[in-house]
């Protein structure tokens, strides 16, 4: 045995470990001395405290340099917001809140916070946000948005019984001022708003933080993301779970570095938030309002952009020589254009009816020839449910395409233009019934078909509506997601709650 004592009986710990008897018949083994990274490793943990402060300082740093950079942003941009204060009323409505000046949350209650940026992502998180209250009842949801779009479908969806504010600018005093005032227990973002001090705070809070929905689009997301290096790779593992819309999407954040087992394929939402049925609430009124007689052939023209509309009227004028009883509506995305949209169709000698001049219940007769126009929040899917056909706008113009899932579920013949960078699932609707058009000269081409032969249209319909079945069941998937990071076991049964890991093991010892 060796002498491990030293002066006065102190242990002295030997450079080799003594070998060691395997008993008797056994053979000597010995304990291997400890590798040099591991010594390394051990000597960094005399200081835990210096390390600590220098990963603060160096958060504190990025922080102050990004503030920097996003106030340079904001004055070059500013004469932008003025001109839209100015001339559409813009930016007004609850400026203090964009700066963290969101309502102050009391109790004890735990809190989960849903953002969506703009409409498209509000009105995918309904079934996530009546799902999350379903299942976790004893958490409250509260919900935030960014644009004014965003933010009067998330009034219209969720208030009075889930608060609905604004998502604050990515200032670090705004966005710390905006989690303390809410102290979430969770956070969810919608697809890809992920904000580096944003994502900061929560870490410092030890707030998790999640993305649903997650996408990467392969033209300009994931470019933009590979130039940032090891910068993105940090950003994207500040998260606690990160759930996106396929397996394309999931090898995009895997390559930039993304810890794998943060990343799990739970589906696309917009695919449960558009009831895959013909009957919508409501839209009996508005055929009423606006005139229709059940022998029009209705066009809606949804969603569309700037340079769509006279593409519209042009190919319109055309084929009413040929079906007279078509009817065309247009829907603009941009509440601010519905004006300019109204000039356009009177310039090209349309007359025209509003949809504000007709509310429901609305009495007198409307002319057959009159252009109607949607100009009113969250009455799209009426006028879908309404349509013999529909054209999704702002894909003919490169602005990347409106959200095809909603007519398509209806069971309604949908066409779109080649510009839907933005929704990648467009491929495969128009291999499954909906129809992507090159040009105006293909649009007129199809909306023709459709209107000549009802059979063959409704054909189209049910088959992408179909597609849309086989589609659904991404929100069960998130919310097991974000159960699980909220140390939940998800439910099992339709209607069940989500329980303790602990209790739910104990129930199934029970059970055996």
């Amino acid at each position: 045995m060796p002498n491990i004592l030293g002066p006065r009986g102190a242990y002295t710990p030997p450079l080799v470990p003594p070998p060691l008897s395997a008993g008797t018949g056994g053979t000597l083994e010995t304990i291997p001395p400890r590798p040099p990274e591991r010594v390394q490793r051990q000597r960094g943990r005399a200081f835990p405290v210096a390390r600590k402060l220098r990963a603060g300082h160096t958060v504190a740093m990025m922080s102050l340099l990004l503030d920097i950079a996003y106030l340079a942003g904001l004055v070059a941009i500013s004469p932008v917001w003025l001109y839209r204060m100015i001339r559409h009323g813009r930016y007004r409505q609850d400026i203090a809140q964009r700066f963290g000046g969101v309502p102050v949350l009391y109790g004890l209650q735990p809190t989960i916070w849903v953002h969506g940026v703009s409409l498209g992502e509000v009105n995918a998180t309904r079934t996530l946000v009546e799902e999350l209250h379903r299942q976790l009842p004893d958490y409250r949801v509260v919900v935030s948005t960014t644009t004014e779009t965003g933010m009067a479908a998330a009034q219209k969806l969720f208030a009075p019984a889930h608060q609905v504010f604004r998502w604050p600018l990515d200032f670090s005093f705004a966005v710390g001022r905006a989690l303390d005032r809410i102290r979430p227990a969770l956070v969810v973002l919608m697809e890809g708003e992920v904000w580096p001090n944003f994502l900061s705070a929560c870490n410092r809070r030890n707030v998790p933080a999640v993305v649903v929905n997650g996408r990467m689009s392969a033209d300009k997301g994931y470019p933009r993301y590979r130039l940032l290096g090891p910068l993105a790779r940090r950003l994207f593992n500040r998260l606690a779970a990160l759930g996106v819309q396929d397996e394309s999407y999931a090898e995009r954040f895997r390559s930039l570095g993304v810890a794998p087992g943060k990343i799990h394929v739970t589906g696309m939402l917009k695919f449960d938030t558009a009831p895959a049925s013909g009957q919508v609430a409501g839209a009996d009124a508005l055929s009423e309002a606006l005139g229709l007689a059940g022998s029009d052939r209705l066009i809606v023209a949804g969603g569309t952009g700037p340079g769509e509309e006279d593409i519209l009227l042009d190919v319109f004028s055309r084929l009413r020589k040929k079906h007279p009883a078509a009817r065309l509506a247009v829907v603009p995305r941009k509440p601010e254009r519905f004006d300019e949209v109204a000039r356009r169709i009177r310039d090209a000698g349309f007359p025209l009816v509003r949809r504000t001049e007709r509310p429901d219940g609305a009495a007198g007769d409307v002319s057959r020839d009159a252009i109607l126009l949607g100009d009113t929040m969250g009455e799209l899917r009426k006028c879908y449910a309404l349509a013999s056909c529909v054209f999704v706008g702002r894909s003919l113009v490169p602005m990347g395409g409106s959200d095809m899932i909603e007519a398509a579920a209806l069971g309604k013949p949908t066409c779109f233009g080649p510009h839907t960078f933005n929704f990648p699932q467009a491929d495969e609707l128009a291999a499954s019934g909906c129809r992507r058009v090159a040009d105006a000269r293909e649009l007129e081409q199809t909306l023709d078909a459709w209107l000549s032969d009802p059979a063959a249209a409704d054909q189209a319909g049910q088959q992408a509506q179909q597609y849309i079945r086989t589609r659904q069941g991404a929100t069960r998937r998130n919310v097991e997601m974000i159960c699980r990071v909220l140390g939940r076991t998800p439910a099992v049964a339709p209607g069940a709650i989500a329980t303790d890991e602990i209790q739910a093991g104990m129930n199934t010892d029970q059970r055996r």
